[in-house]
């Protein structure tokens, strides 16, 4: 049975969505504000920038194609922090960013204590998931608070943790997998995503899709080298093989996959582990069936002609 649902508010500020976007959840005392580095100064006018919370600086990886460079923060006052962020690198600043989130209370309840700890896990939590190239030079240690206080402040990082991907920030996004039937079942109406298996000579991959998002599980061993024509898949292929993540194995024959690795889609990871350009919907088949990607996607269509 699928999970209950969430309602996500999201308010543009200055009617357009490239602009300072406010993010709240019913029954939440969380208060999200976003907002492009062009648009810091209206940010700062606002009350929650004066109160104790926890922001995040984003801007692009010059090192990864595609890839985010980020920055975890608290303070007092986390306007007056990222004042100082905005700065010249000279002068203390940074320069990568080019947009900014602040996390606070809307009740104002958040201490220092509390940002504390929220800025600790949010660095570990990301660290954890490599959605992302952390700018800290290191993990601040984790302060001890009263047992009521850790468990608000946990539910705060789980409703954070919902309304940042709905900004398009997948900083803290894990890749957890879902929960499947011990029998892989093609017609059945679990939202749930079975194993899939991608097995030819050279290569011995397993998938899930959790969230939307298509996953390559670690220790998936891919074919040693590309062999198809220069793609994009192909860069992306370079790029995950000279970042570590896809490492040759000690006798040459495949590259083995040393984390869970998310693809945009599951041709990109298809593509990847057969070192040629394919098609995922027909390569990834539910582990231990016939039944390829496209065909159990298919059946949420199928059976809502059913119930139509």
């Amino acid at each position: 049975m699928s999970s209950l649902g969430k309602s996500v508010r999201l308010f543009l500020a200055d009617g357009t969505p490239g602009g300072l976007v406010t993010a709240e959840i019913m029954n939440w005392t969380g208060h999200v504000i976003a907002a492009p580095r062009s648009d810091l100064g209206v940010l700062l006018k606002r009350p929650e920038a004066s109160r104790t919370g926890v922001y995040l600086l984003l801007g692009d990886d010059p090192d990864v194609t595609g890839g985010t460079l980020a920055y975890i923060g608290e303070g007092d006052d986390v306007g007056k922090r990222i004042r100082i962020h905005n700065q010249a690198e000279e002068k203390g600043g940074k320069d990568f960013w080019n947009r900014v989130l602040v996390l606070t209370s809307k009740d104002a309840n958040l201490t220092k204590a509390h940002a504390r700890f929220l800025e600790s896990r949010f660095i570990v939590i990301a660290r954890e998931a490599k959605r992302a190239q952390l700018a800290n030079g290191t993990t601040p240690p984790l302060l001890p608070l009263p047992e009521a206080d850790v468990s608000d402040m946990e539910f705060f990082i789980k409703q954070a943790k919902i309304v940042l991907p709905v900004l398009g920030v997948n900083l803290l996004r894990n890749t957890a997998t879902r929960s499947t039937p011990s029998t892989p079942d093609p017609s059945s109406q679990s939202d749930a995503s079975p194993e899939f298996a991608l097995t030819v000579k050279g290569a011995n991959a397993t998938a899930q899709e959790v969230d939307g998002e298509f996953v390559v599980r670690q220790g998936s061993l891919a074919r040693p080298e590309w062999l198809g024509t220069s793609l994009s898949y192909e860069k992306l292929r370079q790029q995950l093989e000279e970042d570590g993540t896809l490492v040759l194995t000690d006798d040459g024959k495949h590259r083995v996959f040393t984390r869970d690795v998310v693809f945009a889609s599951p041709s990109a990871a298809s593509s990847v582990v057969l070192g040629r350009n394919s098609n995922g919907r027909l390569e990834w088949r539910v582990s231990g069936t016939t039944t390829t990607y496209g065909l159990w996607q298919g059946r949420h269509i199928e059976q809502a002609d059913g119930d139509s």
